[in-house]
């Protein structure tokens, strides 16, 4: 394993402390950030949290239709984002409702975002 090392003339150490405070305030918000976006990481999750975020609301039904899965497959999916705090449910007689939290629906708009306008990222 090579052996990385910084060799610096001087150190601002203002701004070090600046971006300490900083790291340490948004300690929470990090971890947040980190709990959603570990999730969308799943192209199927991706997808039902598109879905749900065009849409506002649909059950697993819906979805299963819409993504030609199964529905044991779906309902594992949206169990795991609804544990972390990503979706919200409502009840409807028989029917159970996701939608995005409204805290989660800001945070994926700007990648929904880029797919409404359809840029793609290439990778070299």
């Amino acid at each position: 394993m090579e052996n990385n090392s910084c060799i610096r003339q001087k150190a601002d150490i203002e701004q070090m402390n600046r971006c300490k405070d900083t790291v340490s305030e948004l300690n929470d918000s990090f971890d947040y950030l980190a709990n959603g976006l570990s999730l969308v990481g799943n192209s199927v999750r991706l997808k039902i949290l598109y879905l749900l975020f065009e849409e506002k609301r649909l059950c697993v039904c819906d979805l299963s239709d819409i993504l030609g899965m199964n529905i044991s497959a779906i309902s594992q999916h949206l169990r795991k984002m609804k544990d972390r705090n990503l979706l919200e449910t409502e009840r409807e007689a028989q029917t159970i409702f996701y939608s995005l939290t409204a805290e989660y629906e800001k945070l994926l708009n700007p990648f929904f975002d880029i797919l409404e306008k359809n840029k793609i990222i290439e990778t070299v």
